[in-house]
Parts: C-alpha cells; structure tokens; sequence
C-alpha cells in the first residue's frame, strides 16, 4: 500500500512539474533548430547588445519577447554587420534583427517583416550642423557604418572624404579621437552613446532632407528579415509585432532604452528605394 501512494504521489508530482512548465505557442511554423530561434545579428546599441548567451536592446528584448511567445529560447549568433544578412539569406538564421531599414533592394533577396519601429539619419558634431551640403563644403571628413541603406547616397555625395566603419562603437571613437570631423549614423545610437557617457561634447541632430539622400527625407522603418518564402514565420512574426505594438509593449521598450515611444507609429509599410 506505502508503495502504491509512493508511486501516485511521484506521478502526481511529475504532472503538476509538467503543468508548471507547459506552454502553448501562438503560432505554427519550423525553426532551423526545433525549439529555438536562431538570430543572426551584431553589436548596435541601443538596439542589439550582446548579452552572453542571450541579447539585449530594443530590437534584441523584442525578438525575445516573441520567441517566448512562441515557446522557443533565442540563440543568437553575433557577426560582424556585412555578415549578418547572408545568415539569413544561405539557411544560418531564422531571423535577423538589428536596427534593419526595409529596403526595395533587401526585399529582392529577402523578406522583411512588417515595421517595428521608426528611425533616422543624424550628424554628430561639436557645432550642431544640421545640413549635409554644409559638411560637404566644409571640406571635413565624416564617417558613417556600413550596412545602412544611406551609405551609397553619402558615398556619392562626400567621395573620398567618407569613411566606413563596421560598427557605431567604431565610429564613435574615431570621432571622439578626432580623426574624423562629423559622424552620420542613426539618431538613435547617437543619443544612446550620450545617455552611455559618450560624444559629451558633441550635439546629434537630425539630418535635414537633402534630395541626394533619400535617408534624410524619410524616417525608415525598421523590420526583422528573414529567408525568402517562409511565411509562417512572417506570418508569425507579423502578428506577434502586431500584439507587441497594441499592448504598447514596443513603445515601453523603447523607452526603457532613452529612445520614443512615438517612433513605435509606424504608419504603413513601405520600402526605402
């Protein structure tokens, strides 16, 4: 008899433990990993901070959140930002987020979720110039981080006085050692690199539009990408975003990082040509 309820208590226990644990995903859809989120990215504060195994940031806390929806853990595979799209592209990755403008030219190659968030281009300098055409005829040189869809237009526009870097963190510190006179990256990263004690003498305003520079006329929209044709996952994703932007979890998140809340108003998707 001892031995029976010994047995019935242990099974007892076994299915509460399996209770405690059970979780439902909202969605249906394969992962490269059955039970985890592979997420290809890199080091882009404030938006994507590497965090041991795990990833912090806005867009880092986001996919997460959507990842615990979906009853996964996150496996992030951090690269330099050239690398991070052909993650996604050759079958590496789920997903790649990461501060990612939606692009005519990505949607080529890749699918693109609909928008998370907005940002911008802006210039960071000891005077608060705001024009671009001003930077160009100072003669300075500026640098910007590769990746952004603004990168080609600069190129054009500044030549030989333009300088690429793999990451924010490296173009901020060139800046701050003078070896370039402006930066030109996101609005975003400019006041999160203040908020962390960078750039203290440097004000980072928002580009005014310049023709040249599609970048400078429009906010972009900010997506996660994936692998062409996979639409449960979009499909997935989309509507977790969709969840995530109604229970203002999106705008909360971006504050939580110095950022606003109203660039969690996206507005219809569309795509940077």
């Amino acid at each position: 008899m001892f031995r029976q309820l010994t047995f019935a208590f242990a099974a007892l226990i076994t299915v509460s433990a399996q209770s405690a644990f059970a979780c439902t995903p909202a969605h249906q859809f394969k992962t490269i990993t059955p039970g985890k989120l592979t997420v290809a990215t890199m080091m882009i504060p404030p938006f994507l901070i590497p965090d041991n195994n795990a990833i912090k940031g806005v867009d880092g806390d986001l996919i997460t959140k959507i990842a615990e929806m979906e009853c996964l853990t996150v496996t992030p595979i951090v690269v330099d930002t050239r690398a991070v799209m052909q993650y996604v592209v050759s079958g590496q990755a789920d997903v790649a987020v990461g501060n990612w403008f939606r692009t005519a030219s990505r949607l080529k190659s890749m699918d693109m979720t609909n928008p998370v968030y907005l940002d911008s281009l802006a210039i960071f300098t000891k005077e608060g110039t705001t024009s671009l055409n001003s930077l160009l005829e100072s003669g300075k040189t500026v640098g910007t981080v590769q990746g952004y869809n603004w990168v080609s237009d600069l190129q054009k526009v500044f030549g030989s006085k333009i300088k690429l870097y793999p990451s924010p963190v490296a173009l901020v510190q060139d800046l701050e050692a003078g070896r370039i006179e402006a930066g030109l990256d996101s609005y975003s990263g400019g006041v999160y690199a203040q908020q962390q004690g960078g750039l203290k003498n440097f004000k980072i305003v928002h580009a005014e539009p310049d023709k040249r520079v599609q970048a400078s006329i429009e906010a972009a929209q900010i997506a996660f990408a994936l692998a062409k044709g996979n639409d449960q996952l979009e499909q997935a994703l989309n509507e977790n975003i969709a969840k995530l932007k109604n229970n203002n979890t999106i705008g909360s998140t971006l504050e939580t990082y110095g950022l606003s809340a109203q660039d969690s108003e996206v507005g219809a998707p569309r795509a940077i040509e």
